[in-house]
């Protein structure tokens, strides 16, 4: 709470140690299931959230930038979200792996071809109206950008108007709306019907845990 302990690493690491997780940690059966890496140097760097480290093993790869995103990122994205499903990877945890994921998108990004997203594909992304919460959205919109697609980005608590009119301004087919709290139903609800009504051509895509 204070800001002495980034990423609350030092409170993961006495967790760990505590006797409760400690006894579960000698079994091999936990051993298993809580295994945490991955075969792949990035992809585990990036797992750990350790963006520095993530990121000089990439400047050093000659391997196609899509490749990397493939057979490196995508993975580690995927094993993170299980494991947090899972319950033996936490917000902290996440949160710096979705940090590193980014910070090895955005060097990528330099060495993809410059006219990629000439005719890319527009997407509106948004987390409605009353909801702060934007971890998934980023997470979504980091590997769309990186499949060659445009996404236009509206942030956290964004109402429905502000939608309508970019989705509008922009021409675009495919809304995605995203939302963690139940008390933003009836924003979502709203901001899709209205879409449906004023853009009928216009797909919504709905992501969160509500």
């Amino acid at each position: 709470l204070t800001g002495k302990d980034s990423g609350m690493a030092n409170y993961i690491a006495f967790a760990a140690e505590h006797p409760i997780a400690a006894s579960a940690q000698n079994s091999e059966n936990a051993k298993k299931e809580a295994k945490t890496e991955i075969s792949d140097l990035l992809g585990n760097a990036v797992l750990k959230g350790l963006g520095k480290n993530a990121l000089e093993i990439v400047a050093s790869s000659e391997k196609d930038p899509l490749a990397i995103i493939n057979e490196s990122l995508i993975p580690a994205l995927n094993k993170a979200g299980e494991l947090f499903s899972g319950g033996k990877m936490f917000l902290p945890q996440l949160l710096m792996c979705a940090d590193a994921a980014s910070a090895v998108f955005s060097h990528l990004k330099q060495k993809m071809p410059a006219n990629l997203g000439n005719n890319a594909k527009k997407i509106v992304m948004a987390t409605v109206k009353g909801d702060i919460h934007d971890i998934g959205k980023n997470i979504v919109r980091v590997l769309l950008e990186n499949y060659g697609y445009e996404v236009i980005d509206l942030g956290r608590d964004v109402s429905y108007e502000t939608i309508l009119y970019s989705t509008k301004q922009n021409n675009v087919r495919l809304v995605g709306l995203s939302a963690l709290m139940t008390t933003t139903v009836p924003a979502m609800r709203e901001t899709v019907e209205i879409l449906h009504r004023e853009c009928p051509d216009c797909k919504v895509m709905v992501g969160g845990a509500v």
